[in-house]
């Protein structure tokens, strides 16, 4: 009650507000003060909607960020919400999605009925109403392609969809927008990724573009850039950060693509984050409170690519960043594949397991045992061993690290904070981290971090990137070119 009253913008996405008297819904923020003693709360927009509720106009409910417990928590439920995001029950679905799980489909639906009010389907049709207003109001595409590439099966199904959660048929919708703010039939969309304020936009683009590979990122004219392995085709990403919001340039192959494309950028960025939280917990430990507030809002920098991003880290075990980044972009040049970039200089997708499985170990300039830990982690990701998917299990897929040769904690922990995105990762044996640790007089052996660690927990991955940002490194600054 009291978020409503305040219109507190730092719960959008948590819940939802129904009013029972005009039948819409909104979120938390909403600037149309409703009679509280005439509202309903619901867990999730699915929720709302099969209630019965329509979206409200005003504050756009689904135009707001997402709940930061689906990329906070390792149970079924936030897994089965990660993977619903990613597009997998309209790839695969709801069988699918419980395989993903490893449980029954009736236990998937029950577990997502308990906790958000809605089954599977339901919110895999939230989302599809989400992609199909981007659809409609940024393209100027034939409603039809508008249906099947926002993942509705039918043309009728799409209309009454429509119609049910905006109140609007799609033409109307598709009318009052600006004629202006349409960017045309090629593919190209272009909308704003909302987040909770506040952001450090230092730490996030800077670690990103510090980091880039030649040839699937790049750093240019103020936004970060780079390709995306999609499940329909391939894409290109251009990210801008904005004082309120994240500008986002999308060049699809195939608009199917378009809900997992802009779930994958909000999770590279961390997006869906509650700050507040996070910060105010860190503040409560002195050593880091003048840290926080020096720069509030500082995010984890994460990956599209699981995979990719794991093989990374390999390459950067015990080297520079330039000198990983070197490697990577041999790996690049000799095993990605090729895509064309009129709008900038990207040229591959980043070589997926199965590129890589054939790779001739010789062909590394690396050292022999690094060659071993590289192609035993390609060989173990081509097989279906190691699953570092959005909905996998972290735990489990730390033990699968941890179990190849020449990966340790500062390997697995790195690919637990980064690339499976948990936010208690915590890279004790990091130099970097040893570094800050002595000058802030904190213990510098990893066990005894550890354990001085505790009381920043659940947050320690966000730990980490304050405690980055006492050294003089690129990855804590947007570049200036």
């Amino acid at each position: 009650m009291r978020a409503v009253r305040s219109k507190d913008a730092r719960f959008d996405g948590w819940f939802f507000g129904a009013v029972i008297t005009t039948g819409i819904y909104c979120r938390p923020s909403c600037p149309v003060p409703p009679k509280v003693e005439n509202m309903r709360f619901y867990p999730s927009a699915a929720a709302a909607q099969q209630a019965g509720f329509r979206a409200c106009k005003r504050c756009r409910p689904d135009a707001g960020p997402g709940s930061p417990e689906w990329n906070e928590r390792a149970d079924v439920v936030a897994r089965a919400m990660r993977l619903i995001a990613d597009g997998v029950v309209d790839r695969e679905g709801v069988p699918g999605l419980a395989a993903h799980l490893g449980y029954s489909a009736r236990q998937i639906e029950r577990q997502l009925l308990a906790e958000l009010g809605a089954g599977p389907l339901a919110l895999a049709q939230a989302q599809r109403a989400q992609t199909a207003r981007l659809l409609i109001e940024t393209t100027d595409l034939p409603m039809g392609d508008v249906a099947f590439a926002a993942g509705f099966t039918s043309i009728r199904t799409f209309n009454e969809t429509v119609r049910e959660v905006f109140a609007l048929t799609p033409t109307q919708l598709r009318e009052r927008v600006a004629r202006g703010r349409r960017t045309g039939p090629s593919g190209v969309l272009s909308l704003r990724l909302p987040f909770r304020a506040p952001l450090c936009p230092g730490n996030l683009f800077g670690h990103l573009a510090a980091t880039a590979v030649p040839g699937v990122e790049e750093w240019s004219d103020g936004a970060y850039r780079r390709t995306l392995r999609l499940p329909h085709g391939h894409g290109i990403a251009t990210l801008r950060p904005e004082p309120d919001h994240i500008g986002c340039r999308l060049s699809l192959t195939d608009l199917r693509d378009l809900a997992t494309a802009i779930s994958r950028c909000r999770r590279l960025l961390d997006l869906d984050a509650d700050p507040v939280a996070v910060d105010d917990l860190l503040r409560g430990d002195p050593v880091l409170a003048p840290l926080v507030d020096k720069d509030p809002g500082r995010r984890v920098p994460r990956t599209v690519d699981a995979a990719e991003f794991a093989v990374r880290a390999v390459l950067g075990q015990q080297v520079s960043t330039a000198a990983a980044r070197t490697h990577a972009a041999r790996l690049v040049t000799a095993h990605g594949e090729p895509i064309r970039d009129p709008a900038g200089g990207l040229t591959h997708l980043f070589p997926d397991p199965l590129a890589l499985a054939g790779l001739d170990p010789a062909a590394l300039a690396l050292p022999q045992a690094r060659r071993t830990t590289l192609t035993g982690l390609v060989a173990a990701l081509a097989a279906g061993e190691i699953d570092l998917s959005v909905g996998g299990d972290w735990g489990r897929a730390r033990g699968q690290l941890s179990a190849l040769p020449g990966l340790g904690p500062w390997t697995v922990e790195t690919v637990a904070m980064r690339a499976l995105g948990d936010p208690d990762a915590f890279v004790a044996t990091d130099l970097g981290i040893r570094v800050a640790a002595r000058e802030l007089g904190l213990p510098v052996t990893p066990a005894a971090l550890t354990r001085r660690t505790e009381v920043w927990r659940p947050w320690r991955a966000y730990a980490v990137q304050y405690l980055w940002a006492t050294g003089d490194h690129p990855i804590n600054r947007l570049p200036t070119g």
